[in-house]
C-alpha cells in the first residue's frame, strides 16, 4: 500500500489492528489531517461513495468544541468518540495533528476500547 499521508509500516498496522479488534464488523478505517485524508480499508460488500472529505471536516470542527467544552471536567481528558448511526457506528480517534475514525457494525463498549486505545498508541508514535 502506497500512502502519501501515512508511512506504510503504520498504515497496515492500523488496519490490522482494527481487524483484530473489530473483526468481520470493521466497514472502513481512515486516517486523516487537517488537510486531507486516506482511505486506509473498505470492507468488500460497500461502496466506495462515501462523502470522506465531509466527514473530516465535521471530525475536526467536533473535536476542537469537544477539547475546549469539557477541558478541565471531572470527566477527565477526551479519549475517543463513538456516533451511532441507522446503519452503523464511527468510532474516532484524534490527536492535535491528526486523527482515525473506523466505521462498524454493533460492537461491544469493550471492543471500542480495546481498538480506539490501539489507534491512540499508533497515532503517539508518529
Amino acid at each position: 500500500m502506497e500512502n502519501a499521508l501515512l508511512a506504510d509500516e503504520s498504515a497496515d498496522r492500523i488496519v490490522t489492528l482494527c481487524r483484530t479488534a473489530i473483526g468481520d464488523s470493521l466497514r472502513s478505517v481512515t486516517y486523516f489531517t487537517r488537510d486531507d485524508f486516506e482511505q486506509l480499508y473498505l470492507r468488500g460488500d460497500l461502496e466506495q461513495d462515501a462523502d470522506l472529505m465531509g466527514f473530516i471536516g465535521h471530525e475536526w470542527q467536533d473535536f476542537k468544541n469537544t477539547q475546549t467544552a469539557y477541558e478541565g471536567s471531572e470527566l477527565g481528558d477526551y479519549e475517543y468518540t463513538i456516533r451511532a448511526f441507522e446503519n452503523g457506528y464511527l468510532v474516532r480517534v484524534t490527536t492535535g495533528r491528526e486523527g482515525v475514525f473506523a466505521t462498524t457494525d454493533s460492537l461491544t463498549l469493550q471492543q471500542y476500547e480495546e481498538v480506539a486505545g490501539a489507534i491512540r498508541k499508533v497515532l503517539r508514535e508518529q
